[in-house]
């Protein structure tokens, strides 16, 4: 399960790239305004095993940001609990991350570690602001901390107001203890829909002022969906009617993108599009498209072709 979560991180941070600078204006206390260049770099690494083949890693950031300073940055995604584990291989990236870029000059070799943080999807009692590493020379003692960001702890309007829209395709992971509840009360479900209705209107009014592209949207509500369909499995109540919002949402947003290119072809491409998805029926297409159900079942015939 941790793997969907992780992929859907690495999506929205690598399609939608400028979206990371809040959130890392808000763990670190940078002050990027957002114009900076960001450079990602492969998130492969394979770490060197004695007596052992070696074990490809992939961590799930690895990017610089060119400030005022060039600073690169490494963040774990985690829905787990903070444990030696992850501390362990935390510090295997960023040893390999900084070997990747070290320099050798004659007999010195110089290597860079990144600023590290964990991005944890869920929070629990004791959990620290912070872990530690604590690396022990013969030249001295050096350590430093990995912040840890909870997401649990940030509100929807925070969310929003310190734009950390990165984060709320993971949003979800705060009414999870409350989802046995929506699942048998129709109007707590209720609520929950309305206030994913309310993400997807604010979502809608950041695209008119241009804080956000259509593209970027579209993956905040995709990515979205995504996760809900992931972590509502056992409550079938609540990843339908939640479900149904975002998928609504993705329909809608599609079917306008299409039809502004024209109208004969466009028409096709969105019926083709929504065929795809199987979120409606024939004559539900035919009703939205201003096709005949003739024509659409034609194009569905096309796709099982």
């Amino acid at each position: 399960m941790g793997n969907i979560y992780d992929g859907a991180f690495r999506t929205i941070l690598n399609d939608c790239r400028k979206l990371i600078i809040p959130v890392i204006n808000e763990i670190f206390k940078e002050e990027y305004t957002g114009n900076e260049e960001i450079k990602f770099f492969p998130n492969e690494h394979f770490i060197d095993q004695q007596d052992a083949a070696d074990k490809e890693r992939i961590t799930d950031t690895n990017f610089t940001i060119y400030g005022k300073i060039k600073k690169k940055y490494h963040i774990e995604c985690e829905s787990g609990f903070p444990d030696g584990k992850i501390m362990v291989r935390l510090f295997e990236y960023d040893a390999q991350i900084a070997l990747d870029e070290g320099e050798v000059t004659r007999e010195a070799l110089t290597v860079t570690f990144p600023h590290t943080a964990a991005l944890y999807l869920r929070s629990y009692k004791k959990m620290p602001d912070k872990m530690q590493y604590v690396i022990k020379t013969p030249g001295g003692t050096v350590q430093y901390d990995v912040p840890i960001m909870k997401v649990q702890t940030y509100s929807l309007d925070d969310l929003f107001e310190k734009q950390l829209l990165l984060l709320i395709p993971f949003y979800i992971f705060s009414h999870e203890k409350g989802f046995p509840q929506y699942n048998s009360n129709e109007q707590k479900l209720e609520e929950l829909k309305a206030e994913y209705q309310g993400i997807l209107e604010r979502l809608d009014k950041l695209e008119k002022r241009e804080v956000i592209g259509a593209f970027d949207k579209r993956t905040i509500i995709e990515l979205s969906g995504d996760v809900i369909k992931a972590i509502t499995q056992k409550y079938e109540n609540v990843q339908k009617g939640i479900g149904d919002i975002m998928g609504g949402a993705l329909i809608e947003t599609e079917a306008r993108k299409i039809l502004n290119k024209g109208i004969n072809e466009a028409k096709k491409e969105m019926v083709i599009n929504l065929l795809k998805m199987g979120k409606l029926t024939i004559e539900e297409i035919a009703e939205c498209s201003e096709l005949s159900i003739a024509e659409i079942e034609q194009l569905a015939g096309l796709q099982i072709v």
